[in-house]
């Protein structure tokens, strides 16, 4: 028994000896739930420390541990147990995660406070449409109210933005939107009382993929010979540059040459250009090659056929009928189409070897750039029966050429060209027409025109005969003279499908013999009361035509130069000017008023334009317009008128082209209005409230003086300050401020002008007043001038006033009365404003920039003379001419400085080339002008063509009236004065 307990007491020791080793060989095992985070200290979630301090985290676990310091989802590491920053920074703003082997971590956010760094911001801001996106923008300090974005500048937030906001990370937008791009932010937050802003960021939004991409080649199809360059263009657009594309030629990836390039249209709209190039074909080259684009919403495609040939050919398409008959009279079209590659380089038409020079039109049957059908059409109007015959087309490339004919009959009547008695007793009747005529004889007894009936069996013997292949068929028929036993009247009748003629023999017997009476063809009296009709007739349109030309044409004045070779000008013929269709204007949105002024041609009316300048506002507008009974050469006029004033563009001392109406009616030309009318009138309404500063008194002992025998001045200055006082008339004499107030570009009164200066017809006139009217003329000139273009009727009744008293230089010529207007002098077949023209037009008929300066010289005159007619009290006869032409010029009107006086003379210089240009009267009259009024002509030369005069009142009715002269009468002088 004890020996038994011994062996089992052994064997329990060995196998606890066993299990020992065993379980000492492993590490004790542990449960997941025993494992733990490290620990940190302090042991908080959030530290805040002021900018300068010590941060001092320490890390507390078993076994090896590791710091990560996450801030504006930027990363670092350190491998030691505690993290030590001596000198905290705003920028040490950030959660600082501990982690130990076993992958748990402990955290903690850290608040670095810095008065002067409310925020961390990051570098950009980007947000795809319909995602959230994050603003990093987190504070430094978490005591602060009101953490939220608002808009820059104080601009609102799109209504329909949302977020969320939190210190640590920032604030997150909702559901960003494609509206939100390019949308400036400020993140903002208050502390202490005080609202912080953080620096602009601006929302840069990705757009979602929502379509596949648009594809599209430049051509579709191409066709070309061996060695010849190919090149097809892909474009994809898609709203990102994500977009992939390739090309491929039948489902394989082509081995052509591609270059691509790409650019952004806007914000959502990116363009990519791939560039297929074979720069030289083969046969085998031929086929459909496919541009594909894909991106993850889709994918699209598009295809080019390309077929290549081993040489050029030309095809012409099969026609029905190639024969054509026509009646005499009337018109054919014989049209060719046919296919050609490359590009037909010879085309024309041939009439029985002769070629035609006319008549025809070649064009492409499309206008795709890889067409190659065309049409070619030969236009034969009013056929004669000669003209029939082989019409031929031929064309040619530079590898082959083709050809077609077609066979033109012309059907005519038919013509009896004899009919005659022969020596052998037949009577022969000769006839002749397309197709070949029928030939019939009838007999009457008497003398009759016309024979219905034969009398009895008649013995006809017909012989046919061609005098061409398409010319008119010859028919000849006899008949014997004893088949006709009475006296009468023999009738031969032709006929074909076209129509008939007939012609008559009268004979009587006498004794045992026939004697002819009569013979004819046509009727003689009928033919000659016809010619004599016709004669006077032709007489009558001689003299209407004479008296027609005798009489004044309206045409346009103002001439555009195309080239100058010495003195020699050569000018645009105003009619192949061209015309933008931009210009047109519906006519039911015209309202028409009162006429402006009429004449012989043509009249302007008042109109208001609804829609013009802004769809629901109304202008009040001046409409050009001809008489109903206006010729043709007058229509073409008018339309050369607006063509001219549509290539000239816009000026501000120009009346300026607001539109037209030339479709579905009589033209119209719609210009600006203006308000005040003539300046002529103008200047002799305001003689009695001019304010005059300067007065030169005239030697009333003679009207002219030739300066050659006596050069002593007349003029002497005196300075009156008194104004003639009318019962019944209150002048205001204003400010040059308060005359200038509306002298901003449009027509708008200003609301604060006093009543009594509330129009400028209202104010009165100065010698402020003429210099601006000067200087302002001058400027449209030169204007003009840079234009190429010629006035040749500059005059102060040519120049309009509107608003502001501002000049607009017209060419009133439709709407004025020349007939009986005592300015224009008839002048061979035509009526000139001689007084008005420099020597070299009244001699020679020159017109020329300068002879425009010279008119100008005459407009300054009438200016300072307050509308005085030019050359006073002389009529235009032989002395006048022989006058000018011996240097003869007016003396200085009564109003005019020295100053403005030395610029007429040299506008009236003898020699063309020695008068001054348009710019350099500009310069010299801007010397003339006051400082105190220095800006309100800078302000018309800052004048934009875009700000149109709209007319608020318009009381004054453009008009004209005769000539006058003023109480003091200026002297003619020579001009070597």
């Amino acid at each position: 028994m004890r020996g038994a307990r011994g062996a089992r007491a052994f064997l329990g020791g060995v196998l606890l000896l066993l299990l020992g080793l065993q379980t000492g060989s492993s590490q004790p095992s542990v449960s997941p739930e025993e494992l733990s985070p490290p620990s940190i200290d302090p042991a908080k979630p959030e530290l805040i420390v002021s900018v300068g301090d010590e941060i001092r985290l320490l890390c507390t676990d078993p076994g090896f541990v590791k710091w990560t310091f996450e801030t504006l989802g930027q990363l670092s590491e350190k491998t030691h147990n505690e993290w030590v920053t001596e000198k905290a920074e705003a920028i040490n703003t950030g959660n600082y995660t501990c982690t130990n082997e076993d992958g748990l971590s402990s955290s903690i956010y850290v608040f670095v406070r810095d008065p002067a760094k409310l925020f961390l911001m990051g570098l950009s801001l980007y947000g795809k449409e319909g995602n959230d996106t994050l603003v990093r923008c987190p504070l430094t300090d978490p005591d602060v109210t009101n953490y939220s974005l608002t808009g820059c500048e104080g601009r609102p937030l799109p209504k329909d933005l949302t977020f969320v906001a939190d210190p640590k990370a920032g604030i997150t937008i909702r559901n960003v939107k494609r509206e939100y791009h390019r949308l400036c932010l400020h993140c903002s937050a208050d502390r202490k009382g005080r609202t912080v802003l953080s620096k602009k960021l601006t929302l840069k939004v990705r757009a979602a993929i929502r379509a596949v991409p648009v594809v599209t080649v430049s051509k579709s199809s191409s066709l070309l010979r061996e060695a010849e360059e190919f090149i097809v263009t892909c474009s994809i657009k898609d709203v990102s540059s994500s977009v992939d594309s390739m090309w491929i030629k039948e489902n394989s990836q082509t081995k052509a040459q591609v270059q691509s390039n790409s650019w952004h249209q806007g914000d959502f709209n990116f363009v990519r250009q791939d560039r297929l190039m074979i720069s030289s074909a083969t046969v085998n080259d031929s086929g459909v090659y496919m541009c594909y684009a894909n991106n993850t919403f889709g994918s699209a495609n598009v295809t080019t056929t390309l077929e290549v040939v081993d040489k050029g050919f030309i095809h012409i398409i099969p026609m029905a009928n190639t024969t054509r008959f026509v009646n005499d009279g009337e018109n054919v079209d014989l049209t060719v189409e046919y296919e050609a590659y490359p590009k037909p380089e010879h085309q024309q038409w041939i009439y029985m070897n002769k070629t035609f020079t006319d008549k025809w039109d070649n064009y492409p049957k499309s206008e795709n750039e890889s067409n190659i059908r065309y049409v070619s059409e030969l236009h034969l109007t009013r056929l004669k029966g000669t003209e029939g015959g082989t019409y031929t087309f031929l064309v040619s490339n530079s590898d082959v050429n083709s050809s077609v004919t077609f066979n033109v009959y012309v059907n005519t009547k038919p013509e009896i060209l004899s009919l005659e008695r022969l020596t052998n007793g037949m009577l022969q009747c000769v006839a002749a027409g397309f197709p070949e005529p029928t030939i019939d004889w009838s007999f009457c007894p008497g003398s009759e025109h016309g024979c219905s009936v034969p009398d009895g069996p008649v013995n006809v013997q017909i012989q046919n005969s061609s005098m061409s292949p398409f010319g008119k068929l010859v028919v000849q028929s006899s008949i014997h003279d004893s088949a006709f036993k009475l006296n009468g009247t023999v009738e031969c009748r032709a006929n074909n499908d076209v129509g008939k003629s007939s012609a008559f023999f009268n004979f009587a017997f006498k004794g045992n013999s026939k004697e002819q009476i009569h013979a004819h063809t046509l009727f003689t009296p009928l033919l000659i009361g016809f010619v004599v009709a016709a004669g006077m007739m032709c007489i009558i349109v001689m003299i209407l035509t004479y008296k027609y030309l005798q009489k004044p044409m309206y045409e346009v004045q103002w001439k555009v130069v195309e080239e100058i070779n010495g003195n020699n000008y050569v000018y645009i013929d105003p009619t192949q000017l061209p015309y933008d269709h931009k210009w047109e204007f519906p006519r039911n949105r015209l309202s028409f008023g009162k006429t402006l002024g009429a004449g012989a041609f043509g009249k302007v009316v008042e109109a208001t334009a609804y829609g013009l300048i802004k769809s629901d506002a109304a202008m009040t507008v001046a409409v050009k317009m001809l008489k109903p009974s206006a010729h043709l050469t007058e229509r073409e006029a008018l339309m050369s008128e607006l063509k001219v004033l549509s290539y000239l563009g816009n000026h501000m001392n120009i009346v300026n082209l607001l539109g037209a109406c030339t479709i579905g009616g009589p033209t119209l030309v719609i210009t600006e209005y203006c308000c005040y009318g003539d300046l002529l009138n103008f200047l002799r309404r305001k003689r009695d409230s001019f304010i005059c500063s300067k007065q030169e008194d005239h030697a009333e002992a003679a009207l002219y003086k030739n300066l050659l025998h006596s050069k002593e001045s007349s003029c002497s200055d005196s300075t009156n300050e008194y104004m003639d006082m009318k019962p019944g008339v209150s002048y205001v004499v204003p400010t040059k401020a308060d005359k200038r107030r509306s002298a901003r570009i449009g027509s708008y009164i200003e609301r604060d002008v006093t009543p009594a200066i509330m129009e400028d017809d209202e104010l009165a006139l100065d010698l402020e007043d003429l210099l601006s009217f000067s200087y302002q003329v001058a400027k449209g000139m030169a204007f003009l001038a840079s234009k190429n273009c010629i006035h040749r009727d500059l005059a102060a009744r040519n120049i309009l006033l509107t608003h502001g008293r501002i000049t607009k230089i017209c060419d009133f010529g439709l709407a004025r009365d020349i007939k009986n207007d005592s300015n224009y002098v008839v002048k061979g077949n035509a009526r000139l404003p001689v007084k008005w023209m420099a020597p070299e037009s009244i001699f020679n008929c020159v017109y020329t920039f300068e002879s425009d300066v010279w008119s100008y010289g005459i407009f300054l005159w009438e200016l300072f003379s307050l509308g005085s007619s030019p050359y006073p009290g002389m009529p235009v006869d032989s002395k006048f001419y022989k006058m000018i032409k011996e240097g003869f010029r007016m003396l200085s009107p009564e109003h005019a400085p020295a100053e403005m006086y030395d610029i007429m003379k040299t506008c009236w210089d003898a020699d063309p080339l020695k008068r001054p240009t348009f710019k350099q009267i500009v310069q010299l009259i801007e010397k003339q002008i006051s400082e105190s009024s220095n800006h309100i002509y800078s302000n018309l030369a800052n004048w934009s063509p875009n700000q149109e005069n709209i007319v608020v009142d318009h009381s004054v009715r453009i008009n004209s009236v005769g000539s006058s002269t003023s109480s003091t009468q200026p002297l003619l002088v020579h001009e070597d004065a």
